[in-house]
């Protein structure tokens, strides 16, 4: 049972203040300043080097599943210094085959994951279902069809030449994806790192992940708490993209 404390300890007369001022001045300088340190190089990190995300669809399926916590490496394709337009430097050009997260070109608020399939320059087409780049088809085991013949038809895309500047990206779950198909290409400028590892993955679909409802988002965090250890997908934590 908690009890009252002397009067000693609860006040401290006008001498005693003046004399413990100087003693407590210095310890909250001191907190300030690492408080200072902490949220600069948060923001530093952030903003230049990684920065953590949780995928809600699940148009990269078969290799990345709704529900996966992703950490992105930023450093790679040169950051964006804040509230200009200036770029750091670039450690490398984007490749094809590559995973990259950036701005989606008609709503730069929205970031999306795809693959990368072809680069400013390249010619690019799809026959039933196979990508030609250059007129080479390309092998690609990560795509994902939906098979079954009343569900779809093979999928044919005319010719098109990616401008310089730009990338043609798909979804590697092709029957259920938003991608360059229907929208166009990417700025490069709009990219802002490549994943780089799965931290965590739990089991929810992706009407729970996106529900904005305050009720249903509080009962849903909820459930994770009760359901941590069953649904999260253990075998993905650690599993390098």
């Amino acid at each position: 049972m908690a009890t009252m404390p002397h009067a000693a300890e609860a006040l401290l007369l006008p001498r005693e203040a003046a004399s413990a001022a100087p003693h407590r001045a210095p310890r909250v300088r001191w907190l300030l300043k690492k408080a200072l340190v902490i949220l600069i190089c948060w923001f530093f990190v952030r903003t230049f080097i990684g920065e953590a995300a949780l995928v809600p669809t699940s148009s990269m399926e078969g290799t990345i599943l709704v529900g996966d916590h992703i950490l992105m490496n930023k450093l790679m394709y040169g950051p964006q210094v804040p509230f200009t337009d200036w770029r750091l430097p670039a450690f490398r050009n984007v490749a094809r085959r590559e995973i990259i997260a950036f701005y989606y070109p008609r709503d730069p608020q929205m970031i999306f994951l795809k693959r990368v399939a072809a680069v400013g320059g390249d010619r690019v087409e799809i026959r039933d279902d196979v990508l030609y780049v250059n007129d080479a088809p390309v092998h690609e085991p990560y795509a994902q069809f939906d098979r079954r013949p009343w569900k779809r038809h093979p999928e044919n895309m005319r010719a098109r030449v990616v401008p310089q500047g730009h990338l043609f990206v798909l979804g590697d779950n092709r029957d259920n994806s938003d991608d360059s198909r229907y929208w166009g290409t990417v700025p490069v400028e709009n990219v802002i790192g490549e994943p780089l590892l799965v931290y965590w993955s739990y089991d929810a679909p992706t009407s729970a992940w996106l529900d904005r409802d305050p009720g249903r988002q509080i009962h849903f965090y909820g459930s994770i708490v009760t359901n941590l250890f069953a649904r999260t997908r253990w075998s993905r934590t650690g599993f390098m993209l």
